[in-house]
């Protein structure tokens, strides 16, 4: 349903049954699929591809140009999955030559105000509250929750189902499973919580608690840490996860627990 006084471009690409509210504009090269509402002066710019059942509110803009000096206009995308909410005034800016697109997942909230910068690429069942930054190149693993007003370093990489919270400043890698906060930025413990609520065992929590106290309280280097890891503790897809993550930190990782949180 396209309203008189919203702006389709003959080049776009929308479901029939996608709501279009007064005052958006949709620019040419947008996809935009069954089910979706886009609420007033909302303004979707060339190379959006927007999943199903999608809603996205008043004062949005997506898939504009990124703010990088070094972008040359090369044709990219900003792809936004299935069942997403992007909540009033979000900026989601399309890739640069470096990965070709900005990707969001699928069952994503993205809360007022927030920015997901060029070339950031975020899973599924993603929370990101109202104001957080993402520069560029952020990966952000399936469950995470960035707390309100958080400003994350560009290449940061976010573990699988960590928490982060409001107000941190992010300038090192944090682990799958883990809490972060303070400043700067630590490992306060494992989201114990949030696994319970998304089915995990008290057994597989106990297992995640235990490679962690490992890592960060036992006074171990990274790399003695993860020797005992590996060589003690039965092999399981967490573990090796967590393994993986840190060996491929490019920043390094979240500093250590301490007592005095």
């Amino acid at each position: 349903m396209n309203q008189p006084l919203a702006y389709v471009h003959p080049g776009a690409k929308i479901a029939k049954n996608v709501v279009i509210e007064p005052f958006t504009t949709i620019h040419n090269n947008v996809v935009i699929g069954d089910g979706t509402w886009i609420g007033s002066n909302v303004t979707i710019m060339e190379g959006a591809r927007i999943g199903k059942n999608c809603n996205i509110f008043p004062g949005a803009v997506i898939a504009a140009v990124p703010q990088d000096l070094k972008f040359g206009g090369e044709d990219s995308l900003a792809i936004i999955g299935d069942n997403c909410t992007i909540r009033e005034c979000v900026t989601i800016n399309r890739g640069t030559i470096a990965s070709g697109q900005t990707t969001l997942g699928n069952n994503c909230l993205v809360m007022a105000t927030a920015h997901i910068a060029h070339d950031c690429h975020i899973g599924n069942n993603v929370i990101i509250v109202n104001g957080v930054l993402l520069g560029g190149h952020v990966t952000v693993g399936n469950y995470a929750i960035i707390g309100g007003l958080s400003a994350v370093h560009q290449f940061i990489s976010i573990g699988d189902h960590a928490m982060i919270s409001g107000g941190s400043l992010l300038r090192k890698d944090v682990p799958p499973f883990t809490k972060a906060a303070k400043e700067p930025l630590s490992y306060v413990g494992i989201n114990s919580v949030g696994l319970r609520r998304r089915g995990f065992s008290s057994e597989k929590i106990r297992e995640i608690q235990g490679i962690y106290r490992i890592l960060y309280q036992k006074n171990y280097n990274t790399t003695q840490a993860l020797g005992i890891i590996e060589g003690e503790m039965e092999a399981t897809p967490e573990r090796d996860e967590i393994i993986d993550f840190i060996r491929n930190s490019s920043r390094g990782v979240m500093k250590g627990y301490s007592g005095n949180y």
